[in-house]
């Protein structure tokens, strides 16, 4: 198993378990990675591969920095996909954003329909879409606190994502 690979699990798999710990990304985790692949790049003269990187690390800022102006997608979790980027490069951090999208929506409608709040979510997005087209303020989509069902933790979907690629899916 290469190092891209092997690293690209290490890497999501402690974000994950952080998050599910303490409900965030610490940013010293984040930056270490990329600071590690720097490193390692660097050692093995691989500077091409870091050039490479840089255009994976900015990918998910460009493409989901509307979604955090929202509040539908945390901070830590394009910081994630950013490190992760840095790693795999732009195409196939762009390959995990879209898996990872796919992996949670899955995850989300399951829990809807189990929790049996799947019409009530829908309202309140039909709501929220209306409220913000008629005001222009944005305000934060989710609710507030883990404790609500529908809050999951997107790093679970982003790990299963980086599973998949190093599993050679995608």
């Amino acid at each position: 198993m290469s190092f891209d690979i092997a690293f690209s699990v290490v890497i999501s798999f402690v974000a994950m378990i952080m998050d599910l710990r303490t409900a965030r990304i610490d940013n010293g985790w984040i930056l270490f990675s990329i600071a590690a692949v720097l490193f390692y790049r660097a050692v093995n003269g691989e500077f091409r591969e870091i050039w490479l990187g840089l255009p994976g690390l900015l990918l998910p800022l460009v493409l989901l920095g509307g979604l955090f102006c929202f509040r539908m997608i945390g901070a830590g979790d394009i910081k994630l996909f950013c490190a992760l980027g840095f790693l795999m490069g732009m195409e196939t951090v762009g390959k995990c954003i879209l898996a990872a999208f796919f992996l949670g929506a899955a995850i989300s409608l399951t829990i809807l329909i189990s929790c049996g709040i799947f019409c009530q979510r829908i309202l309140f997005l039909i709501c929220y879409l209306k409220e913000y087209i008629k005001t222009g303020v944005r305000k934060p989509y989710r609710k507030k606190g883990m404790e609500q069902p529908e809050n999951f933790h997107f790093t679970v979907p982003i790990f299963m994502s980086v599973l998949l690629h190093a599993g050679g899916v995608y």
